[in-house]
């Protein structure tokens, strides 16, 4: 039940960033049609790039740790009752440790793109 409510509570933090940095890129409105000028001897890396490389890794961590938290504790549970299935537990816990790694893909995506 706690962790039903943490996911929830977690869920709808996640939407409320979501719409605040739309709100943002709403209100900032032409400026992210046409990208600055680079100039000579920076890297080229926007505002705008570095939020969304930060919210990729930072969401796609968070996510990461909700569902390893949550696996975890059932598979020490079902661990306690069946120890044959500690190997079944941890194939589960790399698929979820996968979601922080597409987070620092798309992240070196968008770093690549500006």
């Amino acid at each position: 039940m706690r962790a039903k409510r943490l996911v929830t509570s977690l869920t709808l933090f996640n939407l409320v960033i979501l719409f605040l940095v739309l709100g943002i890129m709403a209100w900032a409105g032409n400026s992210l049609a046409e990208p600055a000028a680079v100039q000579p001897g920076t890297d080229g890396i926007g505002a705008w790039g570095a939020m969304a490389a930060a919210v990729a890794v930072g969401l796609g961590s968070l996510g990461a740790a909700i569902a390893v938290a949550v696996i975890g504790s059932a598979a020490m549970g079902a661990m306690s009752e069946k120890p044959e299935l500690g190997g079944r537990a941890l194939i589960f816990l790399g698929l979820a440790e996968g979601i922080a790694i597409y987070g620092l893909i798309i992240a070196i995506m968008i770093l690549g793109k500006f």
